[in-house]
């Protein structure tokens, strides 16, 4: 695990890059595999993302819904963002939490860190716990078309389930959410009663 080297470790011995374009690039890698047969590679580079579960007080969950053009379809997912270069992924989703949604959160807690294509993208998402929220405004990026749809979070994993939400951050995000704040409600009740 970690950067350790493998057994399995492929060895770039030659890169050009086909695809220069605003949210990722595209490589191919020629690699010499373990039993040193060589092969190619197509890496898709992507500067990651960040994505926000956002809970209220009575524990309804704040989702987007947008067109997604590679399935010709709207589909429901957190509200989510690409992080800019250097871009600390906390900054991105309080950003994105603002932009999408007009949320703004006192509490956010990372939730997990996930690689959600990892057989040819390097993009790596973080996910947060937003609760403490405010309401405001959003403030949608150009071309960006999207509606806020809010669920209790029972119904929202029930709807993972049924398999009315397909997409993976949304799906590793809710559960992460349910686990943690059960977490939290088992904390508390074990702190004894003040006099």
């Amino acid at each position: 695990m970690g950067d350790l080297p493998t057994p399995f470790h492929e060895e770039t011995t030659a890169m050009d890059q086909h695809f220069d374009g605003r949210v990722f690039k595209v490589e191919v890698h020629q690699v010499r595999l373990p039993d040193g047969k060589m092969a190619m590679r197509e890496i898709v580079r992507h500067n990651g993302g960040a994505c926000i579960v956002a809970v209220d007080d009575q524990e309804n969950v704040y989702l987007v819904s947008q067109f997604r053009k590679p399935y010709e379809q709207e589909l429901l997912e957190l509200p989510a963002g690409k992080l800019e270069i250097g871009e600390d992924p906390l900054v991105c989703a309080t950003r994105e939490l603002m932009e999408e949604t007009g949320l703004r959160a006192a509490s956010m807690t990372w939730l997990a860190t996930v690689y959600p294509s990892p057989g040819y993208c390097s993009e790596t998402l973080s996910i947060y716990l937003a609760t403490e929220l405010t309401y405001g405004e959003n403030n949608l990026d150009d071309g960006e078309f999207l509606s806020v749809h809010v669920y209790p979070l029972h119904e929202a994993l029930a709807m993972i389930d049924r398999g009315e939400i397909r997409d993976a951050k949304t799906q590793v995000g809710l559960l992460r959410a349910r686990r943690v704040l059960d977490q939290r409600r088992e904390n508390s009740s074990e702190l004894p009663l003040e006099d």
